[in-house]
């Protein structure tokens, strides 16, 4: 069985090293525009040669975003940029916007497009749609089950990507107006400021206090117990959600990922139970270094709220959301 992808985020030049010294397989960024994470330092086009060739030097893959939707003037510019983008040496190309993502199908062939996250792929149709226009890899929605996952790498051709950590939206991820509403900003557009995060209070029609807190903030994803299951299905690419995290943050979560995915493959033929009783045990030991268990180390570099298993599982999750105050 083909050892899955390790893709990590990189939002400067200083997370592009500490992805690439701690065991990432390949890496995802963006150019100064038309990206998902406009707050990010991003990569303008000399910094991004840069970086291609640090990531090429090292054997690690560079993944470019151009994954928002675009407003008619900006689509000459779009295309402009995914071809410069590919003459630098990237390795693959992450549209949302179906008009750019079927130009370049039509007209660049050679290069490698990724459906993005952002272009809610969430069943098995909708892959076989992107598999027959050519797309080379589809980024899943966050929001499926293990067993809907499983459904589409058994009956598709194409390459498959889900995220396995990191922060999860309590929309289908990317397809909200809430910050652009009220602030202006649009997630569509790459500058979410994230209401979503903020405390709230839900009240009746009599206006008594239902609850408050973190209402529609759902803790980070984290998917150490899905991997078996995640591997044998045949997911070619595991991905870290963080372009807006730290360098610290980017070099511990890719560590600890390279660690339990290269476990599991080692342990392969084992059955899932076997395999996750040897991940609870290495869970559990301390590392000589920080005297921290792997899951007290990702815990301490960021959460919210403690961890969630998002929607991998096939019932309901109750623990997708924080705590209320």
């Amino acid at each position: 069985m083909e050892k899955p992808e390790l893709l990590s985020p990189v939002g400067d030049f200083d997370c592009l090293k500490a992805a690439v010294q701690n065991g990432a397989d390949s890496v995802y960024l963006g150019a100064s525009l038309f990206n998902a994470r406009a707050r990010a330092t991003n990569f303008n086009m000399e910094t991004l040669k840069e970086a291609i060739k640090y990531a090429k030097l090292r054997n690690v893959k560079v993944h470019v975003t151009l994954n928002i939707l675009l407003k008619n003037y900006e689509f000459e510019d779009a295309v402009n940029l995914a071809v410069d983008v590919y003459n630098l040496g990237a390795d693959a190309l992450i549209i949302q916007d179906i008009g750019l993502l079927t130009y370049l199908l039509e007209h660049y062939p050679d290069i490698p497009v990724h459906a993005s996250t952002q272009m809610t792929t969430h069943n098995l149709a909708g892959v076989k749609q992107l598999e027959k226009m050519g797309v080379k890899r589809v980024v899943l929605s966050r929001e499926l089950s293990i067993s809907e996952i499983q459904n589409i790498c058994q009956n598709s051709n194409i390459e498959i990507e889900t995220f396995i950590h990191g922060a999860l939206c309590i929309c289908y991820s990317g397809q909200c107006l809430f910050s652009s509403i009220i602030g202006g900003r649009s997630g569509n557009r790459g500058l979410c400021a994230q209401p979503c995060r903020l405390p709230y209070t839900l009240i009746d029609e009599n206006e008594n206090i239902l609850d408050n807190g973190h209402l529609l903030s759902p803790r980070d994803l984290n998917s150490i117990n899905y991997l078996p299951e995640l591997i044998k299905a045949g997911v070619k690419c595991f991905k870290v959600e963080g372009r807006l995290k730290s360098p610290e943050y980017v070099g511990i979560i890719t560590k600890f990922y390279r660690k339990y995915i290269d476990l599991v493959c080692n342990n392969i033929s084992l059955s899932n139970d076997e395999i996750l009783k040897i991940i609870s045990k290495n869970l559990n030991i301390k590392n000589e270094n920080t005297n921290l268990t792997d899951i007290e180390e990702i815990t301490q570099v960021f959460n919210r709220g403690g961890f969630s298993e998002g929607h991998l599982s096939n019932s309901e999750n109750r623990n997708l959301q924080r705590k209320t105050k």
